[in-house]
């Protein structure tokens, strides 16, 4: 069992290698790497995949007996070589790179301890392979513990870089709806940060010594202390970090991660602004503070995915239905959503509107302000079940016309101003669950009944037009006095 030795600068290397691993391992707590040092770590993604690779190749070649026709098995043996020097400088630079992790969790611990020992393994079996016992069981049993080194080293990696549930069986995707009156925190706060931030800044992986899975994390604060500042986003350290350039080295998320999004950023400093509660909820948000709509937007579905499913339309069919008094157009590209305007012709057939039936189903926004609308237009609204945005005001709309409104589900906008409709019409529209806005001035609507509307809704958007003191105000100041 003499070892032999081709190239005693590889073995000093390996040796040299295994022994600073050991070393890295054992005396962690102590050591301080200087920042170029640091810096090298930072490679330990990008090398990762070739020990992987060359070690599987030889445990392939080691446990099915399968030599190359090369002369004193040269290729195994180079094979292994550089599959070792990989693994051992793959688990030093990964070393290196968890020194930037102020407080390890433990599946960091369990990653490094665990690719630590793969290599040094993979060393031992060169070592052995020297002294031409890589045919003993001993050896054979080496070889297949070193898979299983590569599948759980490979699963804890995973876990730290995409979170516990990487690996883990398919279940029930997680309900990605935000509910009707969300808590801006957990239901939206929480979100942007769990799908941005939270997989460096979790138990397992602490950067900058900051966790941001629960709000009383937060507002301890890292190794900066001040990461939220109760009313004041500027001075909060988050805010800081999500505005500085791409390249910064502070910029938050890292070089590599998805940015966050103006909404998103403009979400969590509006929320801090308002002092980063976790029981506020988008009804004690007033209609004119900015957190409210930014909110609503993240609620809408994508439009690509909503109207996915609506029927083919051809364009020789919109332009068939087209004319000097109607308009049509498809909402976004190549999507079968369209808008349609129609404007007061000369003289009016109520045609027009109807043909628009053979359609109805694409119809998302409809515009039939000024109209002498009647029964058969009032059914093609009905029927126009995927409508989003409807104005019919300027119409001789009349209390018994909106009942027929109850159908569309779907719709979040109505302008149904300067009409005859009264308090009746807002019993239906308290119906509508989907309805975000409506515009309702100069009707025979009461004022009691307009505030009950709000108070009952107040998620709903009541434009409900100048207050009467604040018109008059303004028309006596704006007059013309006569000379």
């Amino acid at each position: 069992m003499t070892y032999t030795s081709k190239n005693k600068w590889v073995d000093y290397v390996i040796f040299g290698l295994s022994v600073f691993l050991v070393f890295c391992l054992l005396f962690d707590s102590y050591i301080e790497l200087p920042r170029l040092v640091a810096w090298i770590g930072r490679w330990h993604p990008v090398v990762l995949h070739f020990p992987i690779v060359l070690l599987l190749i030889c445990v392939f070649l080691g446990l099915t007996g399968r030599k190359t026709r090369l002369p004193d098995g040269q290729v195994p043996r180079f094979l292994l070589t550089l599959a070792v020097i990989f693994a051992l400088v793959t688990a030093i630079s990964g070393f290196f790179l968890g020194k930037e992790i102020d407080t390890k969790g433990d599946l960091l611990y369990w990653h490094q301890w665990l690719g630590g020992t793969l290599a040094l393994l993979a060393a031992l079996w060169y070592w052995l392979e020297g002294m031409q016992l890589e045919n003993r069981i001993y050896t054979k049993v080496l070889q297949v513990a070193l898979i299983g080194l590569v599948l759980f080293t490979g699963h804890y990696g995973g876990m730290v870089t995409h979170g516990e549930d990487f690996l883990a069986l398919p279940t029930e995707k997680r309900e990605e709806k935000i509910p009707e009156n969300p808590l801006i925190y957990k239901d939206v706060v929480g979100r942007i940060l769990d799908n941005n931030c939270v997989s460096c800044h979790n138990p397992n992986k602490q950067k900058g010594d900051l966790l941001m899975t629960s709000l009383d994390e937060l507002l301890k604060g890292g190794e900066v202390g001040n990461t939220i500042v109760l009313g004041n986003p500027e001075e909060s350290e988050i805010i800081r970090r999500l505005h500085l350039p791409f390249d910064d080295e502070e910029h938050m998320p890292p070089d590599g991660k998805k940015p966050l999004d103006e909404t998103e950023i403009r979400i969590l400093e509006r929320w801090i602004a308002l002092g980063a509660s976790d029981t506020l909820r988008l009804a004690h948000i007033g209609n004119s503070e900015p957190l409210a709509d930014l909110v609503k937007s993240l609620m809408e579905p994508d439009p690509a995915e909503k109207w996915a499913k609506f029927p083919q339309v051809a364009d020789s069919t919109l332009q068939n239905l087209s004319s000097d008094y109607l308009t049509i157009k498809r909402v976004a590209g190549n999507s079968n959503a369209l808008s349609i305007d129609v404007y007061m012709p000369p003289e009016y057939d109520p045609k027009a509107v109807t043909n628009l039936r053979r359609v109805a189903e694409n119809i998302v926004e409809l515009d039939l302000s000024g109209l002498p609308i009647g029964k058969e237009e009032i059914a093609l609204i009905a029927a126009s079940k995927n409508l989003e945005w409807l104005e019919i005001d300027k119409t001789p709309v009349t209390d018994s016309e909106t009942d027929t409104l109850r159908a569309l589900s779907k719709l979040h906008t109505l302008k149904i101003f300067e009409t005859a409709i009264g308090d009746k019409s807002l019993l239906v529209f308290r119906e509508m669950s989907s309805l975000k806005s409506i515009y309702l001035w100069e009707t025979s609507v009461s004022k009691e009944a307009v505030e009950q509307l709000k108070t009952d809704m107040p998620l709903l958007k009541v434009n409900s037009g100048i207050d009467e003191e604040l018109r008059s105000f303004f028309i006596e100041k704006d007059s013309v006095p006569e000379i």
